[in-house]
């Protein structure tokens, strides 16, 4: 990935779309209906999608590759697995909800124990992990910008 190759244009999208993502997980308070829950998992499968649409558009087609190349690679590599753990977390706070749903539906008490983390903790942990890819986007432009040094000590 040359310097003109930095998808300046697609990493800012990307990385827009996940705080976007972010800030809805985080305003939604406790009242989150499945459908909701559902959108937000395609909208973190699309979020995985368009990295790794990304990292196959940027990856070189020679066999040799400059450590900056597989840096950035690496990150991209990163981004794509923060959204699909995000999108993973959110799968499982939607199975959850659903199973604590069909618990209450089945009680003959008013009190369903629930064992395992909440939906409102695995949403929480998805938030965290979506945290990561605008930090990455930006360490892929800052990359791009100064090339990390190749020496250890600079001669005085």
């Amino acid at each position: 990935m040359s310097d003109l190759d930095t998808p300046t244009k697609p990493l800012s999208h990307l990385s827009s779309e996940a705080l976007a993502l972010r800030r809805a997980l985080g305003a939604a308070g406790t009242g989150r209906d499945l459908r909701t829950l559902a959108g937000w998992i395609t909208d973190a499968q699309d979020l995985s999608r368009s990295a790794l649409d990304i990292l196959l558009d940027h990856t070189p087609a020679r066999s040799h590759t400059t450590a900056e190349e597989l840096l950035s690679l690496e990150r991209l590599a990163q981004i794509a697995k923060a959204a699909q753990d995000a999108g993973a977390e959110l799968t499982a706070a939607l199975a959850r909800a659903v199973e604590n749903q069909r618990r209450c539906a089945a009680a003959s008490s008013g009190r369903v124990v629930v064992i395992g983390p909440s939906p409102q903790q695995l949403i929480a942990s998805a938030v965290d992990l979506l945290g990561r890819i605008p930090a990455l986007c930006h360490a892929i432009h800052r990359d791009r910008l100064v090339p990390p040094t190749h020496h250890a000590h600079r001669p005085r």
